[in-house]
C-alpha cells in the first residue's frame, strides 16, 4: 500500500510567481484526488531543481484524507544541509527523514519523476534511497491526474525487495 507519493517535476521557473503558485495549487488538488483515491496519506510535489527564489513556494492542503505539500525548495543538497543544521549536533537517519519529508513521517514509497529516465532530480537527494522511481517523459505543463494513475499502476505491479535478491 502506498502511504507517501512524491512528484518531482517542472523547472525552477515553473515554480516562481503568483500565477505559477495558483496553477500549481490547482494541479495539486487534481493529483491529491488521485493519491487520496489509492489511500495515500501524503503527497509531496517538488520542482526538478532550484527555483532561485529567496522565499520558495510552500503550500499545504488537505484533499480528502491526503495531505498535499507543494515544496518549492528545489535544491536537495541545500535542503539536506539546512535540515541537518536545524537538527543540531545530535540526529540520526530517522530524524533527518522526518524533517525532510514533513509533514509525512517517511520517505516516499513512490517517486514520480517528470522527465527523461536518465536524469536524477537534484531536488530529492536524500529521498531517492528507499523510493521506487517511475519516470514520465512528458512536459510538466501537460502532466495530469491520469499520468499519476498510470505511475501508480506501474508501481503496483513491481516487486520491491529492498536490496534482497
Amino acid at each position: 500500500m502506498l502511504s507517501h507519493i512524491a512528484i518531482v517535476g517542472g523547472s525552477g521557473a515553473a515554480w516562481v510567481g503568483a500565477e505559477c503558485a495558483a496553477r500549481l495549487t490547482q494541479r495539486a488538488n487534481e493529483f491529491g484526488k488521485v493519491a487520496d483515491l489509492v489511500g495515500a496519506r501524503w503527497l509531496t510535489i517538488r520542482p526538478i531543481g532550484p527555483t532561485g527564489a529567496d522565499d520558495p513556494l510552500h503550500v499545504e492542503l488537505d484533499v480528502g484524507e491526503c495531505r498535499v505539500t507543494l515544496d518549492g525548495r528545489g535544491d536537495g543538497r541545500q535542503r539536506l544541509a539546512a535540515t541537518i543544521a536545524q537538527l543540531g549536533e545530535t540526529f540520526d537517519e530517522q530524524a533527518i527523514t522526518a524533517a525532510l519529508n514533513a509533514p509525512a513521517p517517511c520517505d516516499p514509497d513512490l517517486m514520480v519523476v517528470v522527465g527523461p529516465a536518465h536524469i536524477l532530480p537534484a531536488s530529492v537527494v536524500w529521498e531517492l534511497a528507499y523510493s521506487e522511481l517511475v519516470y514520465i517523459d512528458r512536459p510538466w505543463a501537460e502532466l495530469g491526474g491520469e499520468d499519476l494513475e498510470r505511475a501508480i499502476d506501474a508501481y503496483a505491479v513491481r516487486q520491491r525487495r529492498f536490496g534482497g535478491i
